[in-house]
């Protein structure tokens, strides 16, 4: 079944973990690469503490495709998710020259140390700088590194994005009247018997005419057309309300 990219995000940052700011940026990546056909198969918070950082990093790298940090990137004390990685992949951080001369013509040569700090990154990482960004991307390996204001991240996110693009994901909706308790069973013989279909049920409060939304969803257009009518075909035919 697992025939197609997958991802993880890490989210760094000791304000989300204490609650003073709320995290929008593992939903906003979890749906834009779900929209690309990647699939997320983990999200990670953790605070700005470089030992972690490393070690989530690696671990991250070696079992996802791609791999997604927020947070932890600029010029204060707690910004230290570029020492994470280095630390963790065992390698030193160095000053890159376009990042230098980017901070450069952005500061007129007024560079402090911390405003320099920002132009630190594990060696080896690779750049990507285009028109209009407001800080370049960075990358290492397979590490996409951004920062936490959901702005700058969903800017930099949108310029380079179509480098994860993936065959699609393919997506059903069945909208039933009845509670999960009454079709479970049914449900269950149906992915078991699918396993190239991704089944979820969700219930729903608050609405008249259904009760229960199960997603079907495949990367195959024929395995979900043939999962969706062999589980409408078992339903009571008054349990479904609609599928789209």
């Amino acid at each position: 079944m697992n025939n197609f990219k997958t991802a993880g995000i890490i989210i760094i940052g000791n304000e989300i973990l204490s609650g003073k700011v709320h995290d929008v940026n593992s939903y906003y990546l979890t749906s834009e690469l779900r929209s690309l056909g990647v699939d997320v198969r983990r999200i990670s918070v953790i605070p700005d503490e470089t030992e972690i950082i490393g070690m989530e990093a690696v671990r991250f790298s070696n079992k996802y495709d791609h791999v997604f940090t927020s947070g932890g990137v600029g010029p204060t004390h707690d910004d230290v998710t570029m020492a994470g990685i280095a630390r963790g992949f065992g390698v030193k951080l160095a000053v890159h020259p376009v990042i230098r001369n980017f901070l450069n013509a952005r500061y007129e040569n007024n560079l402090t140390s911390a405003v320099l700090k920002m132009a630190e990154i594990p060696e080896g990482a690779e750049v990507y700088l285009e028109e209009g960004m407001r800080f370049p991307v960075v990358s290492y390996k397979n590490i996409f590194i951004f920062p936490g204001i959901p702005e700058y991240l969903r800017d930099k996110f949108t310029t380079i994005k179509d480098r994860f693009r993936d065959s699609v994901f393919y997506i059903k909706r069945l909208f039933l009247s009845v509670h999960e308790s009454e079709f479970a069973e049914i449900l269950n013989l149906v992915v078991s018997a699918n396993p190239q279909v991704q089944f979820g049920s969700y219930p729903i409060q608050g609405k008249r005419e259904y009760r229960v939304i199960i997603t079907a969803e495949s990367k195959s257009e024929a395995e979900l057309n043939r999962a969706v009518a062999e589980l409408t075909g078992r339903l009571p035919a008054e349990a479904l309300v609609m599928v789209e």
